[in-house]
């Protein structure tokens, strides 16, 4: 079983720690920042950051549905660590200063992948297809705290 991972980043025109607030509000903005691969979102405790506990299915191709439940930590400053209860999948947040009034946002997830044919298939694709998604959510982000 190997490890799959997909990353994707974006500059946001905005400052970092209200980019931070934006994806750590759990309860507010990021309902907002989820395109259509995700449903049945829920806040089950928390809702700001650490010790957050969130419900989503995300359905990343026509077959393929997780049902995810995230433990949300902050293990260090400007970083955002959501791991699966359901899965071995953790998605890391990774919020920076990038000049004057910007932020990099890097979004990286990770999870043991099938082994076999299945497999090598998932490696190759997945990690594209997961990039898109998040690309959406980035965008959404942008338009959110750029206004």
């Amino acid at each position: 079983m190997a490890q799959v991972e997909a990353t994707t980043e974006r500059i946001v025109a905005s400052d970092a720690d209200t980019v931070f607030d934006a994806v750590a509000d759990y309860s507010g903005t990021r309902s907002k920042l989820l395109p259509e691969q995700f449903s049945e979102y829920e806040v089950r405790e928390g809702g700001d950051g650490e010790g957050t506990l969130v419900h989503w299915k995300l359905q990343a191709t026509s077959k393929r549905v997780r049902d995810c439940l995230m433990e949300v930590t902050e293990p260090t400053d400007g970083e955002l660590v959501e791991k699966d209860r359901n899965s071995s999948m953790v998605t890391t947040w990774r919020v920076t200063p990038a000049g004057e009034g910007r932020a990099r946002v890097v979004i990286t997830t990770v999870w043991n992948g099938a082994s076999g044919i299945g497999g090598f298939f998932e490696r190759t694709f997945a990690p594209k297809g997961l990039a898109r998604i998040y690309d959406a959510v980035l965008a959404r982000l942008a338009a959110e705290v750029e206004k």
